[in-house]
């Protein structure tokens, strides 16, 4: 499927949306005490919002190593965005790992509260970025 340059940017926004919902839901469930919850939406906020990037460059990787392979090359490595992204997103994939697939709670408050603001991290990188392509 080929995306005109406007259905990129209208897919962006759709993606960038959703990012910042699902910021707002792990908030909802950290203060429900609801870790592994709040945990799973901070990973996936942090997804979208970085797919959000990706389609406006073109790419939609289908996998989430995919996803971190084409933000590595295109992003990183090029200096557009810095490494703690990457490296912020890995960490919250490997607790939205654990708490999905997980038989042991290994998630309190604490790593709960770091996903939520590795997550703003995210958000806050890749909508600075966005700009860029305007």
């Amino acid at each position: 499927m080929t995306l005109s340059p406007q259905e990129k940017k209208d897919l962006s926004a759709i993606r960038m949306n959703k990012a910042r919902e699902f910021l707002e839901d792990a908030r909802a469930n950290h203060e429900g005490k609801r870790f592994r919850t709040s945990v799973n939406r901070s990973y996936y906020s942090a997804l979208n919002a970085v797919r959000a990037l990706l389609i406006l460059d073109g790419v939609n990787p289908e996998s989430h190593d995919g996803i971190i392979t084409m933000v590595s090359l295109r992003f990183i490595k090029t200096k557009l965005i810095p490494l703690s992204v990457i490296k912020d997103f890995k960490v919250l994939l490997s607790r939205r790992t654990d708490v999905d697939y997980g038989d042991f709670d290994t998630i309190g408050p604490e790593d709960a509260e770091d996903s939520i603001n590795k997550a703003e991290n995210i958000l806050s990188e890749i909508s600075g970025t966005l700009i860029k392509f305007e």
